[in-house]
């Protein structure tokens, strides 16, 4: 396996994934397709029966998905469907009204506008092209080495003993084409060269290949994404095994994908139209988060900790309450310590008085020690063992009591977890951190009879659902805090990194994270300020919270503390002050989200969202655009240096105001005090004064920051609706910004940089 360092103690997983059995040597069982011929068509599908290499017969299917999507599936029934689809689907094909299939001379066209697919039948191949008939991407036919062994697997499907063990795909790779996506992966932005295995892991940090949350779509800087609709452990070779082939391997009842034509942009739209629109946060849910630490923790340290966070004038929306509010055997029972919280009505009330929203940790694990286990136990709500009994799995890696796992597949105790996660939320709590579920074992066996394996993936799925499904019918909003997640989940509207090493390589791992993820269709992501295993050094404890400041979401949290005042003066100070910086930037932030709750576009943006077409975009994998228009490198070294790279166009040093040409490197240095930021030229920034809290409430006395001679206008978005800023230009040097709509907006600062506007006026309608 690749996901266990040689030479060192086997680390152990309760949930592994299943290897593949392999052919004997000399035993034949690739059955790739041959030719086909056509079934039926209709005005947006095609249906066809092909011919094998081994002689079999399968079903080709190729159809419009939406505008710009074509879905191709391949099985021995045509009408087969991924074994997830037995509790949960996770792709809805939608329609295009311009869709066009015609059939000539051997050859099938389906027209899903931005992109064909045409596949010839005598000797088959198949071609997405765009519009104007230029190749996005193809088959490939399997790539032989000298020797005659095949390096990758072409379309169609392989068998073992005779008997079927998965599907697979291969198309070309361009020499120089990249690629990204995945989930949040911690490898290289540029996945070409990587093996990512889609396989929901408990990955003990931000350094390795391993990943809490799997998303099966790539984006090519060829103008395409493929996305894969199973659950089950796909593994795609980027163009490892040989360079020349992309190879897709789907241990699963059917092949199904879809192209999707389109700039990152596009593609992250039309994957939305295909899975789900991310859920918008709300609003205080941009402001601070700042955790108990995993440690003891009682109501007394809780009050204490929002006292000195307002005292010290500290911004902040959100406690944590991390495990320890419920009692530490039963872990995740949900109910609270009443030793050490003996009234958590009466807390929650006074801390909301105070302006907080309390967070509270929770898992769909739950200790074999605590009643709650035995009541489950005996109704059978928990997955099962191949014995019949319940499977009690060291899901903690022996750091915790093994504990059954909930099943999500019975009906019935979906309805009995829930009513554990009531009461919380009816004390006062405003949502749930959902830990783990990367845990189920392979080995399983669920109530409505999935094995393990094809739970696995989309267990989290499921987890989260629930969870979500309580939180909005008590609190009216879908905020989880998750952990783990799969095809679909931005449906669950933030997620943070996991369990990060509190290091250098830790930051850069999770940067990485942050980078995929978003390019993967999650726009509300998040991570442990400071890093979660181990007690950063002061530096590197400030630069993370430089980080953490200009990301989508923010939340202090870590197994020793992060409370700002445990670190020195200096310190707490600077952290205080980047807390400061993301608040005043709030309308910025929170229009930037609702734009991304739209649209699909990542709120942390890799350089390739916005510049596809420049080849560094695709591996400059330690900086970011925040929303549009300020780029981001956080300083991920201690000596303070950080070689950035400015995209085209010119970018305003946040600090220093002097203007840079993009399209370049260029060196930084910082101390403490500072980090690189930059403002695109010709920005307008809506920004307040910082208070408290991010609140409920519209921003008021809004400052538009004009950055440079502005071309343009902005949106602001907030909650009583958007506000449009348009631009009227009254001559070279003066500039009007007609306001229309509800928004609050005090004045206009221009910034003195070179080529500001000599005079800039505000009319509001």
């Amino acid at each position: 396996m690749p996901y266990r360092p040689p030479l060192v103690a086997r680390e152990f997983f309760v949930a592994d994934p299943p290897e593949l059995p392999q052919r004997a040597n000399g035993e034949q069982g690739l059955s790739a397709v041959t030719s086909a011929e056509v079934v039926t068509t209709g005005a947006d599908f095609a249906l066809l029966k092909a011919r094998t290499s081994a002689g079999e017969e399968l079903y080709v299917a190729l159809a419009v998905a939406g505008e710009g999507v074509i879905g191709a599936r391949l099985a021995a029934d045509p009408a087969a469907r991924p074994a997830a689809e037995k509790i949960i689907e996770l792709v809805h094909p939608g329609d295009f009204a311009g869709a066009k299939v015609t059939v000539d001379d051997g050859t099938v066209v389906v027209d899903a506008g931005a992109v064909r697919a045409v596949a010839t039948l005598d000797a088959w191949s198949l071609t997405y092209t765009d519009a104007a008939g230029k190749t996005l991407v193809a088959q490939n036919p399997g790539e032989e080495d000298i020797s005659g062994r095949l390096r990758t697997l072409p379309f169609g499907r392989s068998l073992v003993d005779g008997e079927p063990v998965a599907y697979h795909e291969s198309f070309t790779a361009a020499p120089d084409e990249a690629y990204a996506g995945f989930g949040e992966r911690f490898a290289p932005l540029n996945a070409r060269g990587q093996r990512p295995l889609m396989w929901n892991f408990d990955a003990f940090g931000s350094e390795s290949i391993r990943a809490y949350k799997n998303v099966p779509i790539y984006v090519s800087d060829r103008g395409y994404g493929i996305l894969v609709n199973s659950g089950a452990p796909v593994e795609f070779d980027m163009a490892q095994q040989t360079h020349a082939a992309v190879e897709i391997i789907v241990p699963d009842e059917v092949l199904e994908y879809f192209v999707i034509a389109g700039t990152p942009v596009e593609v992250l739209d039309r994957f939305d139209g295909l899975t789900s629109r991310p859920s918008l946060p709300p609003k205080w849910a941009f402001g601070t988060w700042i955790s108990s630490g995993f440690f003891v923790d009682n109501e007394e340290r809780v009050l204490e900790r929002a006292k000195k966070i307002r005292e010290r004038g500290i911004p902040c929306d959100v406690l944590h309450l991390d495990t320890f509010w419920q009692h530490e055997p039963h872990w995740s029972d949900m109910r609270w310590d009443r030793e050490n919280f003996p009234d958590p009505e009466r807390m929650l009330a006074e801390l909301a008085e105070q302006g907080f929203k309390v967070c509270l940790w929770m898992n769909s694990y739950i200790s074999h020690k605590s009643p709650v286990f035995a009541e489950g136990d005996e109704r059978g709500y928990f997955l099962r063992d191949a014995k019949g009994e319940t499977y009690v799995a060291d899901v903690w890696h022996g750091s915790h009591e093994a504990s059954g796992i909930v099943d999500f597949t019975n009906p019935d105790a979906v309805e009995w977890w829930k009513e554990l996660l009531r009461g919380p939320l009816l004390a006062g709590a405003a949502l749930y951190k959902t830990d783990f579920a990367e845990g189920v074992p392979a080995d399983a066996v669920a109530f409505n009879g999935m094995t393990g394996t094809e739970l696995h993936n989309v267990y989290t799925l499921l987890y989260n659902d629930a969870v979500v499904d309580v939180t909005r019918e008590v609190n009216g909003h879908e905020l989880v805090w998750a952990r783990s997640s799969f095809l679909g989940g931005q449906r669950h509207s933030a997620q943070w990194s996991g369990d990060v090493q509190t290091t250098w390589a830790g930051l850069g791992g999770t940067i990485r994270g942050g980078l995929s993820h978003g390019l993967s269709g999650v726009p509300f992501w998040s991570h442990d300020t400071g890093g979660f295993n181990g007690t950063p050094t002061d530096d590197l404890y400030v630069r993370w919270a430089q980080f953490g400041a200009l990301s989508p979401l923010l939340r202090y949290h870590g197994t020793t503390t992060r409370e700002l005042w445990e670190f020195s003066e200096e310190a707490e100070r600077l952290a205080v002050e980047s807390l400061k910086l993301r608040y005043s930037l709030a309308p910025y932030l929170y229009t930037a989200a609702v734009t991304a709750s739209r649209t699909g576009e990542p709120v942390l943006r890799a350089l390739n969202v916005d510049d596809p077409a420049d080849p560094v975009s695709w591996t400059a994998d330690q900086e970011f655009r925040l929303g549009a228009d300020l780029l981001v490198a956080p300083v991920n070294d201690p000596s303070g240096e950080r070689r950035v790279y400015l995209p085209r166009g010119r970018w305003i040093d946040f600090w220093t105001k002097e203007v840079h040409e993009g399209g370049r490197f260029i060196d930084t240095k910082h101390d403490l005090e500072t980090f690189p930021v930059f403002v695109r030229y010709g920005a307008v920034i809506p920004r307040v004064a910082p208070g408290a809290t991010i609140g409920d409430e519209p921003f008021a006395g809004i400052t538009l920051e004009v950055w440079g001679a502005p071309e343009e206008g902005i949106t602001i978005s907030d909650v009583d609706g958007d506000t449009t800023v348009s631009l009227e230009k009254v001559s070279e040097t003066s500039v009007t910004l007609v306001s229309t709509g509800p928004a609050d907006i005090a004045n206009v600062s221009v910034i003195d940089v070179a080529g500001k506007p000599a005079n800039v006026e505000l009319e509001r309608k």
